[in-house]
Order: C-alpha cells, then sequence, then structure tokens
C-alpha cells in the first residue's frame, strides 16, 4: 500500500511541476492524484497498526470469519475527512498542517466532482500540499522525502526548478543535496527568506551520514 502511495505522489510531482503541450489539465490532474497519494499514505500507516483500522464498516460477519472478498467488496474504508482523527487515535502521529489538509480535500472534491474554478494555480497548491503535508508526514514516519519521487528522467535537475519558483519550502534528502550542483535553479530570483531557509535545510542534509 505504501508503495502505491507513494507512486502516486510521483505522478503528483510530474504534473503539478512541468507543462504538457497536449494536456491542459496537468494542474488539475496533479490535485487528484495528490490527495489520492495522501489517503493511500495515511491508510499505509494507519494499517502498519491493524490493517482492519483503516475499515469504517465492515460487511456482515457469516459464522466466526471475516472473508477477504466480503471485506473488499462490502466494506467501507476511513473517508478523508475522518483519517487525521484516525491516524492519531491508532498511532499517535498528528497530522502536520491539518488546516491545509481539509482545504485541500475540498478543492479534490470541486475538481472531481464539478469543475475547476480556480484563480490561483492549481498546480502550486499542489506542491504547497504535497510539501507541506505529505513532505514531514512520510519523513516522520518511513525517513522518506517527497522531493525524491519524480518522474523525469534527471532527477532534481528540473522538479527542484520548480519548486524554488514557487518558493516552496521542502526537505531535502541526502542524495538530493548531492546532486545541488546540478540544480536548475535559479536563485537570485528567489527572496533572502526562502534562500536562507533552504541553506540551511542542504547544509543539514549534508552532514548527516
Amino acid at each position: 500500500m505504501r508503495d502505491l502511495g507513494l507512486c502516486a505522489l510521483a505522478h503528483a510531482n510530474r504534473h503539478a511541476a512541468y507543462h504538457s503541450m497536449k494536456n491542459e489539465k496537468w494542474a488539475d490532474f496533479s490535485v487528484l492524484q495528490a490527495a489520492h497519494a495522501a489517503e493511500i499514505l495515511l491508510k499505509a500507516r494507519i494499517a502498519q497498526e491493524h490493517p482492519l483500522l483503516i475499515f469504517d464498516k465492515f460487511p456482515p460477519v457469516s459464522g466466526d470469519e471475516l472473508s477477504l472478498e466480503d471485506l473488499f467488496e462490502k466494506g467501507r474504508t476511513i473517508e478523508w475527512n475522518d483519517l487525521p482523527a484516525r491516524l492519531w487515535a491508532t498511532t499517535g502521529i498528528k497530522l502536520s498542517n491539518l488546516s491545509l489538509y481539509r482545504e485541500f480535500g475540498k478543492i479534490r472534491n470541486g475538481i472531481q466532482h464539478f469543475a475547476p474554478m480556480l484563480k490561483q494555480p492549481t498546480s502550486k497548491m499542489t506542491l504547497e500540499f504535497i510539501f507541506g503535508v505529505i513532505d514531514p508526514f512520510i519523513h516522520d514516519c518511513w525517513g522518506l522525502y517527497a522531493v525524491d519521487y519524480d518522474e523525469d528522467y534527471e532527477p532534481y535537475v528540473n522538479f527542484i526548478s520548480s519548486l524554488v519558483n514557487d518558493e516552496i519550502l521542502f526537505l531535502v534528502s541526502g542524495e538530493a543535496a548531492r546532486c545541488e550542483q546540478y540544480w536548475n535553479a535559479d536563485w537570485a530570483k528567489a527572496s533572502r527568506v526562502y534562500r536562507e531557509e533552504m541553506s540551511r535545510r542542504i547544509e543539514k542534509a549534508r552532514s548527516q551520514p
């Protein structure tokens, strides 16, 4: 389950940080994919405590056993708005930026069930959600970094450029720090506060074994 969520995260990063000449909906797709990634990853962490904890409704039990077939066909897993509370109750983990998580869920629902009606580019919203909610979550749970999940054939080179252009703060992995010389980032256009904070994070990543 965790691996599936990380694949969805890489797909969301790809569609949020890049543009397609043939498909104008990449930014909107990125919202759906990032929300999908978050939902799967939260459930993956909850399921580490016990697989049945991700379910909100169980099918009727015949005899003393609950079959996997009945569970998949008739069971219902926890919904988006209830996941943070279940996460805390089962693991003691409090999700970072809970208000952003809930607001992003509304944006996802709007795009999925109605139509995008946003003035601000949805791609930037997606990156803010990924690196404000998913990034600290997967790092706290598994020591992972969202910046490492990108589908570009040149890791970090162009992806980090998009993050810097939008001044998205992100956790820097050791691998990303070792590739810093290849980042195609225009730091001169970023604010001093952003540059200083990212410099601190890069140095911290370099100091780690």
